[in-house]
């Protein structure tokens, strides 16, 4: 059953689903679906970070979530469609709110999706495992199968609060072509071809650092691998190697979020 969205503490935003093609309201469902995983995953930082979409057939612009919004409550309907300049090309009536965007978030996501073109997804977490580890020296280190996946991680130090243009740059080269970036001192990011795929990589890289952070909290000397075996483990997790990731994880996600709560389809 779908809930009231007149009941209280729900918000009242009218459906934008008119002013969208069909190809725009599905990515829209999916990336207000990606939000609502990354809260039942214990990713969210209240209504901090961000994720975004690339819209489809339209150059340049990309899909937000609006600055004020907890991660449980996003809607398809609630998202703010930006261009890579800055401009708001479309937005709900948020009524006394006026809800805008995270300043932060455009700066990091317009650089990917403006120079990034095969990525339509990208995800920003504050979650306390990954700040834990962006804050060790030694990084996220292979120590489990699934930590293997980043062995050729990128990092990118920390410059301050992304505000400035400015940083970009350097974000982009830190990047790389690769699906996952720990930001020193901050957090981590992924990016993917669809918006399954970068959950997908921002799930298993928050399991690869609270698993190494209970690790290194025993004590215990910790057990490394032989770096043939984790080259190895590592490329058996590249796309040349494997279906993408996302295409059977996804439909099933989705189907987990329409038995709890479908009201991130409205």
């Amino acid at each position: 059953m779908r809930p009231d969205p007149q009941a209280p503490g729900r918000l009242r935003i009218a459906s934008m689903r008119p002013q969208c093609s069909e190809a725009e309201w599905n990515a829209r469902v999916d990336l207000a679906a990606c939000y609502r995983l990354v809260e039942l995953y214990g990713m969210a930082d209240m209504m901090a970070n961000h994720i975004s979409a690339r819209v489809p057939d339209e150059d340049n612009a990309f899909l937000i979530n609006p600055y004020g919004m907890m991660y449980e409550e996003i809607t398809a309907s609630s998202l703010i469609k930006v261009d890579v300049d800055g401009t708001i090309l479309a937005r709900p009536d948020f009524g006394e709110l006026d809800y805008g965007i995270n300043k932060a978030g455009y700066v990091i996501h317009s650089a990917v999706h403006a120079h990034r073109h095969e990525v339509d997804c990208v995800i920003h977490t504050h979650s306390w495992a990954s700040m834990a580890v962006s804050s060790l020296e030694c990084g996220l280190l292979p120590l489990t199968q699934t930590a293997m996946r980043f062995l050729k991680i990128g990092y990118h130090d920390y410059q301050g609060v992304v505000l400035g243009l400015e940083e970009q740059a350097s974000l982009l080269e830190d990047l790389g072509q690769g699906e996952a970036l720990i930001l020193r001192n901050h957090g981590a990011l992924t990016v993917g071809r669809t918006v399954g795929e970068a959950f997908n990589w921002m799930h298993r890289l928050e399991l690869a650092c609270r698993s190494q952070l209970a690790a290194m909290a025993t004590g215990s000397p910790l057990r490394a691998v032989a770096a043939p075996v984790l080259h190895d483990t590592w490329n058996n997790y590249q796309p040349g190697t494997r279906r993408p990731y996302g295409v059977m994880e996804w439909p099933a996600l989705l189907r987990k979020l329409d038995r709890m709560d479908p009201s991130y389809r409205d």
